[in-house]
C-alpha cells in the first residue's frame, strides 16, 4: 500500500471489510467507547505491517481549498453546462422583451423573475428532490439499463444547483428590467410598489453576491444567514408587492380592497404560493431531540440518537434551528440506535468536542448513499485513498465510486477513479 504525502485526516478510515462483517456489534461498542484497538483482541484497523513505514515528503506548495474549487474543477462539468444554459434562455428571452419582440414578457417581466424564483426554490427543495430521486431510481434503477444513461442523469441531478444559481441571477435581471420599465411608467404605478421592489432587489443582490465563491467558502456562516434571513424578508415582501400590485388602479391612483377574484386570476400569486409552501416544508420536520456526545479523541467525536435507521443515510444537526447546519453520514445498527462520526475540523464540531450538548436540532436528509468509511493514521499519513478507492472499485466490481471529502481529496480520488474508466462522482462544492 502507497502513502500518501497529504497531512492526516479524520474524514478517511481504513478499515478492512473483510475482517468486521463477522463482528459488527463488537465494533460498534468499541468505536463508541473510543477503546484502544491495540488493547483488543480483534482490531477495527487492518495492521500497519501491510503499509509501506516511509512517507514521502510533498514536492510542491499545498493548493488551497478555494484554488481547487475555482479552478480544478473544469470549464465544462455538467453544473457549469447548467448555468450557462439556463442563464443564456434568460438573457435571450430578456432581449427579446427589451427590443419588443416579446410584449408579454416585456410587460409582466415581474412574473419571469418571480418563475425563476420559483425554479432556484424548486433545485434545493428536499421534498421535492426526493420526488424526482424516487422517480429515477424507480424508473432507472433496474438491471437492463445502460450505466451511461444512470450516470448521465445522477451527473444532471447531483447539479441541480447550476440551475439554482442561474435562477438567482435571472431572477435579479428580470426584476432590475421589470423596475426600469416602471420608473418609465411612472404614471401607472404607485411610489410604495416602486419602494417595495427596489428593496427586493436589493435583497436579491445580496444573496447572489454572498453566494460568490470568494465568500461563502471563505465565510460560509455569513453566507448562510444572508441566504436564510434575506431570503425570508424578501418572500414576505414579495407578498406585499403582489397585493400592492393587484389591488392598485392607476386610473384612480387609489388600491382596491376587492382583492380575492383578483389573486386567483393572477400568475403572480400562484408562484408566490407553491414558493412560501416549498419553503416551510423543511422546517415543519425539524425536531429537537436528546443525543449522547462522547470524544474518543480531542479531533472527533460521536453524537448518538435513539432509534435504528438505515444505514447509508445523510442526516443534518444544528445547536439552533435558526444558525448553520452541518450534515453528517449515519451509521446504524439498525435496531436501536444510530450515531454520526464528527470530526472537530470547526466551530460547531469542536463544541462538541469541548461542551457536549445534550439536545441538538435535526432532521434527516432524504438521499440513501451506500458509502465506505476510510479513517487515516497520524503516524503514517493518510493512505493513498486515491489508489485504495481504484482497488477496491475494481475488487468489488462496482458500477460507481461515490466520494466525499474535502476538495484536495475528493479531486484526487475523482481524477484517479476516471483515470482508470471508472464512473465517479464527488461533490461539487456550489453550497
Amino acid at each position: 500500500m502507497q502513502i500518501s504525502a497529504s497531512r492526516p485526516s479524520n474524514h478517511f478510515c481504513d478499515l478492512n471489510f473483510d475482517e468486521i462483517n463477522e463482528d459488527d456489534d463488537f465494533i460498534w461498542e468499541q468505536l463508541e467507547e473510543g477503546k484502544d484497538e491495540g488493547k483488543q483482541k480483534k482490531p477495527i484497523f487492518p495492521s500497519v505491517s501491510n503499509c509501506e513505514q516511509t512517507v514521502s515528503k510533498p514536492t510542491r506548495k499545498q493548493e488551497s481549498r478555494l484554488s481547487i474549487i475555482l479552478i480544478r474543477q473544469g470549464l465544462f462539468i455538467v453544473y457549469k453546462t447548467l448555468f450557462v444554459v439556463c442563464l443564456t434562455i434568460n438573457i435571450i428571452a430578456l432581449a427579446f422583451a427589451a427590443n419588443g419582440h416579446f410584449p408579454y414578457a416585456r410587460n409582466r417581466a415581474v412574473i419571469f423573475s418571480i418563475a425563476n424564483i420559483f425554479a432556484l426554490t424548486l433545485c434545493r427543495s428536499e421534498a421535492f428532490l426526493r420526488i424526482v430521486f424516487w422517480l429515477a431510481v424507480k424508473v432507472l434503477g433496474r438491471p437492463w439499463v445502460p450505466l451511461p444513461i444512470k450516470t448521465a442523469t445522477t451527473s444532471l441531478l447531483q447539479s441541480l444547483g447550476g440551475i439554482h444559481s442561474s435562477c438567482g441571477i435571472s431572477s435579479v435581471a428580470w426584476l432590475t428590467y421589470a423596475l426600469v420599465f416602471a420608473l418609465k411608467n411612472r404614471e401607472n404605478t404607485s411610489s410604495e410598489i416602486i419602494s417595495v421592489a427596489s428593496i427586493i432587489l436589493s435583497l436579491l443582490c445580496f444573496s447572489c453576491l454572498a453566494a460568490l465563491p470568494l465568500v461563502s467558502h471563505l465565510h460560509h456562516n455569513v453566507f448562510e444567514r444572508i441566504h436564510r434571513f434575506g431570503g425570508w424578508t424578501a418572500l414576505g415582501l414579495l407578498w406585499a408587492f403582489i397585493i400592492l400590485t393587484i389591488s392598485y388602479d392607476p386610473i384612480t391612483k387609489s388600491y382596491s380592497k376587492q382583492l380575492g377574484s383578483r389573486l386567483i386570476r393572477r400568475q403572480e400569486f400562484w408562484f408566490t404560493i407553491a414558493i412560501t409552501i416549498i419553503i416551510m416544508i423543511p422546517w415543519l420536520t425539524i425536531r429537537r431531540v436528546p443525543v449522547k456526545v462522547t470524544a474518543p479523541s480531542g479531533h472527533a467525536s460521536i453524537i448518538k440518537f435513539e432509534g435504528g435507521v438505515i444505514t447509508g443515510l445523510l442526516g443534518r444537526i444544528s445547536p439552533s434551528p435558526f444558525s448553520e447546519w452541518h450534515a453528517f453520514g449515519i451509521i446504524s445498527d439498525a435496531k436501536t440506535e444510530h450515531m454520526m462520526l464528527a470530526g472537530a475540523v470547526g466551530d460547531f464540531t469542536k463544541s462538541l468536542v469541548s461542551n457536549p450538548p445534550t439536545h441538538l436540532f435535526r432532521h434527516l436528509r432524504v438521499f440513501v448513499i451506500p458509502f465506505a468509511a476510510m479513517l487515516g493514521r497520524s503516524v503514517l499519513g493518510r493512505p493513498n485513498v486515491s489508489q485504495l478507492s481504484v482497488n477496491a472499485a475494481k475488487k468489488w466490481g462496482a458500477e460507481v465510486v461515490i466520494v466525499t471529502s474535502n476538495p484536495k481529496g475528493s479531486r484526487d480520488v475523482v481524477n484517479a477513479c476516471k483515470g482508470a474508466g471508472i464512473p465517479v462522482f464527488g461533490p461539487i462544492w456550489d453550497s
